[in-house]
């Protein structure tokens, strides 16, 4: 393992704060799909507040787009995982080391996905 050769505490006070900022945006995005899709009834989602009944393909297209933001909602909820458990990883001096082979991750994609798991090649390994 190299991990001789750790973060400064400044670069990591750096990352916590990227970190701990795209933590809130995330929410903040979470919380305004969750509140335009579960807080209006299919009829207000539709834009028909009439007592009229709706077509069938109006039924099955809000569906979809409901479904498609409540997907969107779970994917955002694993990168706020990914992100605290970044944050927990500062917290223990561990940040910025590969969770499978112990290599320090670069910086370049710590800058790009600053709650990378695994540096490159153990990331392709596991994509495969």
């Amino acid at each position: 393992m190299a991990k001789d050769r750790k973060l400064t505490q400044k670069e990591l006070k750096e990352y916590k704060k990227v970190l701990l900022k795209l933590r809130e945006k995330i929410f903040g995005d979470m919380q305004a799909i969750t509140k335009d899709t579960l807080d209006k009834s299919q009829k207000e989602a539709a834009g028909d507040l009439s007592g009229y009944t709706y077509h069938m393909a109006d039924v099955a297209s809000d569906t979809f787009e409901r479904e498609f933001s409540l997907d969107l909602v779970a994917k955002e909820q694993k990168l706020i995982y990914q992100i605290e458990e970044a944050l927990k990883r500062i917290e223990s001096n561990e940040y910025g080391f590969c969770l499978m082979c112990g290599e320090r991750i670069s910086k370049q994609r710590l800058k790009a996905i600053p709650y990378a798991q695994y540096c490159i090649k153990c990331q392709n390994k596991q994509e495969k």
